[in-house]
């Protein structure tokens, strides 16, 4: 049985990959911080859905910025494959605490890579790198186009991912990187504005909210659903050499044309509910994110299956779903904690 270890199981991608890997048949073991709240709630269903799971699948308390928890881990799971999904990777967060965002996600790649050279774990390993390290680099970004990255988070990925590279070359380790562009999904976190938008569709449609505030409508991002991705991180594991590969659908879409389908699939007139505000935007502007997703395709025979409208309709669903479940446990708590959640996002 293949043991796999993923940093960032919490997460959207983490709890998808976990799904997915223990579909396959392997032994999951996830990594997840101490918090004053139970985080794990993307990771809940599968001791349901897999049977088995409890004996398969295992959390363990460990932290991307503490390499002796990371080493104490790796030496004794020694997994088959590693996934390096863990970061703070919000964006314009990463402006507020970047040294924070620089720790986790530059230094907590290496500390896993120089981990897995001093106890010498024969394992493959995977590096979550980003779009956002092209920054302003015109599209379309292949492997090839040179980074410009434009946020504390995405100078921090240029790190991790020049690292991996680096340890590849320097030690012959099994490490290959995915960059991926935005993808995402239902369970996409409420403060990142795929979600936020789909979120707030819901929300205005039940009567909840009146309006949603955003910052740049006219970003263009290469949006595509979160498993598609999933299966891409996997399938370049399971090729004899480590390489490096741009994963996206080729499309791209503005802010405002995510909007517009939301809206429109909630039922609503998006200009009667939305607005800009200059607080939502970033200090420096990624503009324009399109993949050229070639070589992935040529080499991992990956497509994406979910389309860009597709991808709008399972979130608003989803999100339309959640509101009207909750509603029947109490109109006025979930009023209360949208209003405060308004306050916040």
């Amino acid at each position: 049985m293949l043991k796999a270890l993923i940093t960032g199981c919490t997460g959207q991608d983490g709890s998808y990959l976990s799904e997915f890997l223990l579909a396959k048949g392997y032994e999951v073991h996830g990594l997840k911080r101490r918090a004053s709240s139970f985080n794990t709630e993307r990771l809940d269903h599968m001791y349901q859905d897999f049977h088995e799971a409890g004996t398969r699948f295992f959390l363990h308390y460990a932290d991307l910025t503490d390499g002796s928890s990371l080493a104490s881990l790796l030496y004794g799971l020694r997994p088959d494959e590693i996934y390096n999904l863990g970061a703070q990777s919000h964006v314009k967060v990463s402006f507020e605490i970047p040294e924070f965002t620089a720790d986790v996600v530059a230094c907590g790649t290496l500390r896993l890579l120089e981990v897995m050279r001093l106890t010498g774990v024969k394992c493959r390993f995977y590096q979550a790198s980003s779009s956002e390290m092209f920054g302003c680099a015109p599209p379309p970004q292949n492997e090839t186009t040179p980074f410009h990255p434009r946020s504390p988070y995405a100078c921090a990925k240029v790190f991790g991912h020049n690292i991996t590279v680096n340890y590849r070359e320097s030690y012959g380790l099994h490490a290959s990187s995915g960059i991926l562009f935005n993808h995402e999904s239902a369970r996409r976190g409420e403060t990142f504005v795929t979600r936020k938008i789909t979120r707030a569709a819901a929300h205005i449609k039940h009567g909840l909210q009146h309006k949603l505030y955003l910052g740049n409508l006219e970003a263009r991002r290469d949006w595509g659903y979160a498993p598609d991705y999933i299966r891409a991180m996997w399938l370049m594991l399971q090729q004899e050499q480590p390489d490096d590969y741009v994963v996206g659908t080729g499309e791209a879409h503005t802010v405002r044309e995510f909007v517009e389908l939301a809206f429109a699939q909630a039922g609503l007139d998006w200009k009667e509910h939305v607005e800009t505000d200059p607080r939502y935007l970033r200090p420096a502007e990624v503009d324009y994110l399109r993949a050229d997703a070639s070589k992935a395709r040529r080499v991992l025979g990956w497509e994406p299956a979910v389309t860009f409208g597709e991808l709008v309709r399972i979130m608003v669903d989803a999100d339309m779903k959640a509101v009207a479940s909750r509603l029947q446990g109490g109109a006025d708590v979930l009023r209360n904690t949208v209003a405060a959640e308004g306050r916040h996002n």
